[in-house]
């Protein structure tokens, strides 16, 4: 007590950090299954530094007498009896109550406001989400910005945080150590106490120290507390190939994080999808991660002027779970016909490939826009209307989510399809090579996405 007084004092006054190590001792078991002995030679030891008897000590050295701290070990035990007592005449579960509180509800349901104001201009797909949350900082105090880099001059090494610094303070939008754990561990307090946090992993490669907190803490706390405490956040992850990256700049990993239960997770194409998505991930109350292809920020990559967008308006969301059929095909029975699914950077493969093959009247092409929840009724309408389906993904293929998508459009759509169900995505590699050529050898691109509608089409 006396010592982190102390610690506390010097950080408020000094502004600097502290590493308190408490060794604690271990009274009882590793695992209850085995007699201690068996396994801890320390027992003698730990118990030498058992808290309970060295407290009571001090109590009786400072004044309190026998029977006022037998008094405080009574009331102790009382209590955690009665505790008990009440916890084992609770009711038992049903078995529907498995089923609940994976998510809080959320507001926005349905897409609202104005998607291409009259008379607005085209702008990069990375100023989109910049104003968005420019727009919600201004109405909404207790949002905060924060990730490496992001309270600099600068505004993150993508200028996705441009300004906002200057506008808003350090005391809400701030530069964190280059530490994602704490970057995503901190959103779980910050929700807690009606702070709406928005942070950034710099690159998704960095999301790895992160990981435990997403998972074990971020994603589960809306499910374990019975709904009472999700954790109301979002997480922005460039991501992605583009530019000689290399193998700790140019990875995707959506597989891993969509297999964490409790996250939503958008990936949009352009910028009038990223600044909807932000808003209704904003007024969402669970925890949100947006995955933000880099090569799409600026539109710089060949082929990918579509991901720029007319600035919609302040009010515009787009509901999580959506997806758009952004090319769209009457159903033909003279000719064999194409639904693509994919999100990102994918979609700009699909809409070249079909344009450079003049087959954009016989590939529909679905953009998926949300990971989780994913909008399985239109993915489904769209294979079934179409009979062949191809799944366009970023990522290396094998054990990913993509094969994911594949097996249950193949599992839902089988009486209504004419070939099996295909997947393109990156070869099957450990990491992008930073060569340019190695790294477009690995990675999807139109041209590739072109071989693969041939082969369908004529399947």
């Amino acid at each position: 007590y006396n010592t982190l007084n102390g610690v506390i004092e010097k950080i408020r006054a000094e502004r600097r950090p502290f590493l308190v190590h408490a060794t604690v001792p271990l009274l009882n078991h590793h695992t209850s299954g085995v007699r201690m002995e068996f396994y801890r030679d320390d027992l003698e030891e730990a118990r030498s530094r058992d808290p309970h008897p060295r407290m009571r000590q001090l109590l009786l050295d400072n004044g309190f007498s026998e029977q006022d701290v037998d008094g405080y070990d009574a009331f102790a035990k009382a209590e955690v009896q009665q505790a008990l007592n009440l916890a084992l005449q609770q009711p038992d579960p049903e078995p529907a109550d498995l089923f609940t509180h994976d998510f809080a509800p959320t507001p926005i349901t349905e897409e609202k406001g104005v998607r291409s104001p009259a008379g607005a201009e085209k702008v990069v797909m990375v100023d989109c989400a910049l104003f968005a949350i420019e727009e919600l900082m201004r109405k909404h105090p207790e949002c905060l910005l924060y990730g490496q880099d992001v309270g600099a001059r600068l505004g993150g090494v993508f200028r996705e945080a441009a300004t906002l610094a200057q506008k808003f303070g350090d005391n809400r939008v701030f530069n964190t150590p280059i530490q994602e754990a704490f970057i995503v561990g901190s959103t779980v307090g910050m929700s807690a106490v009606g702070l709406k946090p928005i942070v950034e992993v710099q690159f998704a490669d960095y999301i790895w120290p992160g990981l435990n907190q997403l998972f074990t803490e971020v994603s589960r706390s809306c499910y374990l507390s019975n709904g009472k405490w999700p954790v109301s956040m979002i997480l922005r992850v460039p991501i992605g190939a583009y530019g000689s990256g290399g193998p700790y700049h140019s990875s995707s990993m959506e597989s891993v994080v969509s297999n964490i239960r409790g996250l939503k997770i958008v990936y949009p194409s352009n910028g009038a999808d990223l600044k909807g998505l932000m808003k209704a991930a904003y007024y969402d109350p669970n925890p949100v991660v947006i995955f933000e292809h880099k090569g799409l920020y600026w539109s710089k990559v060949k082929g990918t002027k579509g991901a720029t967008s007319v600035q919609p308006s302040e009010d515009y969301v787009l509901p999580l779970g959506k997806a758009w059929v952004l090319q769209e095909i009457w159903k033909k029975e003279e000719e064999e016909t194409l639904s693509i699914i994919t999100y990102g950077m994918g979609v700009h493969w699909a809409m070249n490939a079909t344009a450079e093959l003049g087959v954009q009247d016989r590939v529909e092409i679905v953009d998926l826009r949300t990971l989780h929840p994913l909008d399985y009724k239109t993915v489904f309408a769209s294979v079934k209307k179409c009979g062949k389906c191809l799944v366009v993904t970023e990522e290396p293929s094998d054990n990913s989510f993509s094969r994911g998508l594949q097996g249950r459009i193949q599992e839902e759509c089988f009486k209504y399809i004419d070939a099996p169900v295909m997947v393109i995505g990156s070869e099957n590699m450990p990491a992008i090579p930073l060569n340019s050529v190695l790294e477009e050898t690995m990675i999807p691109s139109t041209e590739k996405v072109k071989v693969k509608i041939e082969e369908l089409l004529s399947y």
